[in-house]
């Protein structure tokens, strides 16, 4: 029961990750204004996001499979979902006046990056004590 509650915690991650991907590949064009990008340029900054998304799920992946015995998966992914979090924090805060836009899209990935990692702490938290022994 506790490993199915980690894998839905993880796994919630993984699909707003992965969604997140396809409609930045898929829609660019949707997406660049949001970040007060525009044109090829900025459509192309934008896949860019989707293919990084993509890539930053692998261990995400791992820690889905068996978040016990790959804890260490699971772990990685929660340094990364809080490296993002601080990160757009940090970019928030900086960002000039003047770019309202870009500021109200950065808001949504910490509110994103945020959920996601409280959720991955989750998994964390309910596999604490499992033995790896015991899964596949």
């Amino acid at each position: 029961m506790k490993i199915n509650l980690a894998r839905a915690c993880i796994g919630i991650v993984i699909l707003w990750n992965v969604q997140c991907a396809v409609v930045f590949l898929i829609w660019p064009e949707r997406f660049a204004p949001g970040f007060q990008l525009a044109g090829a340029a900025g459509e192309a900054m934008v896949q860019g996001m989707g293919v990084l998304f993509l890539m930053w799920n692998v261990p995400y992946a791992v820690a889905l499979w068996n978040p016990v015995r790959y804890r260490i998966s699971l772990y990685e992914a929660v340094a990364m979902q809080a490296i993002g979090l601080v990160g757009e924090i940090l970019i928030l805060v900086s960002l000039p006046q003047g770019y309202a836009l870009a500021a109200q899209s950065i808001t949504r990935f910490i509110y994103f990056d945020g959920a996601g990692l409280l959720s991955l702490l989750v998994a964390v938290w309910v596999t604490r004590r499992q033995p790896a022994a015991n899964l596949l």
